[in-house]
């Protein structure tokens, strides 16, 4: 099956203590979509404008996304620009210029309405909710946030967490929704919001799952250089749908492993500015380092 991922489609200008990248190809689709397309086929949803670069549209073609969900608008892409300080872990935004993302509507093709896997991406909860409303009967259902939604959207977000099988936040986001610092309890509130199936990303410590059976620690691959972590929680969603997208048998049966895929194919995008190293990964490269974090965390 394939999956369907909605989100931003953006223009990153990246800078690090070391290195300075304008302009790469970014945003949460895009990340997302990229992960997910080693397991799946892919349909991707989201807004550019009309100085888009066609290469990053070769690039998407290459990892044969479908694109009759991405619509060219009038007007300049999204763009952010960032820094990050020298532990990585760190950021601060420069500078943002929304440009089509402003008054974009995601629209879906017939053809995606069927999808039976859906990835809404980091966009606001109204986009969100506009996209389930086009759907037909999807299975799998997860939802991305940030801190930025619960504090300006928060009752739509609250609304939207009835409607998706899976949630996915950050540790300081899972706080700021529960007022609990407590990961565990964090877990349980949020589940009474309605989601099933709940993961809380901890960034370079990994991310911590709970639905029905039970708890799931996941680990994040270790890695000796990190050259840029923007990104990498969108490409481990993603990396994590796409598997599931394609497993045999049921989600409660297959997330746990589809974590440690994603969590892998996220690490693959820590290693480069952008897509830059992500998209020089082969699904070879990925199985090897699954096959090295099962012997990391075997005891």
């Amino acid at each position: 099956m394939s999956v369907l991922i909605v989100g931003t489609t953006a223009l990153d200008s990246i800078k690090t203590p070391t290195r300075e990248n304008p302009r790469l190809l970014g945003g949460s689709a895009s990340h997302a979509a990229v992960a997910a397309s080693f397991f799946s086929p892919v349909k991707l949803v989201g807004g550019v404008g009309e100085d888009f670069p066609k290469k990053y549209i070769a690039l998407y073609h290459r990892h044969k996304i479908d694109l009759a969900g991405l619509q060219v608008l009038p007007g300049k892409t999204f763009h952010w620009s960032g820094e990050y300080e020298v532990n990585m872990n760190n950021r601060r935004t420069l500078a943002t210029e929304l440009g089509v993302i402003e008054t974009f509507t995601p629209i879906l093709p017939k053809a995606y309405q069927n999808s039976a896997f859906v990835l809404l991406g980091n966009i606001a909860p109204a986009l969100q909710h506009s996209v389930l409303d086009q759907m037909k009967k999807p299975k799998f259902v997860v939802a991305d946030s940030m801190d930025l939604w619960l504090n300006i959207a928060l009752a739509d977000l609250l609304k939207l967490l009835k409607r998706v099988d899976g949630f996915v936040l950050n540790d300081s986001e899972a706080e700021l929704l529960t007022k609990e610092d407590n990961i565990f309890v964090a877990l349980k509130k949020i589940h009474k919001l309605g989601p099933k199936y709940v993961i809380i990303k901890k960034g370079s410590h990994g991310s911590i799952f709970s639905g029905p059976k039970g708890v799931f620690i996941c680990p994040a691959y270790p890695l000796h250089t990190v050259e840029d972590p923007t990104g990498a929680g969108d490409s481990f969603v993603g990396g994590m749908m796409g598997y599931l997208a394609t497993a045999k048998g049921s989600i409660d049966a297959n997330i746990r492993r589809a974590m440690v895929y994603g969590s892998v194919t996220a690490s693959f995008c820590c290693e480069g500015f952008g897509l830059n190293r992500t998209t020089k990964t082969k699904r070879a490269d990925i199985e090897k380092r699954v096959k090295e974090l099962e012997k990391l965390t075997k005891f």
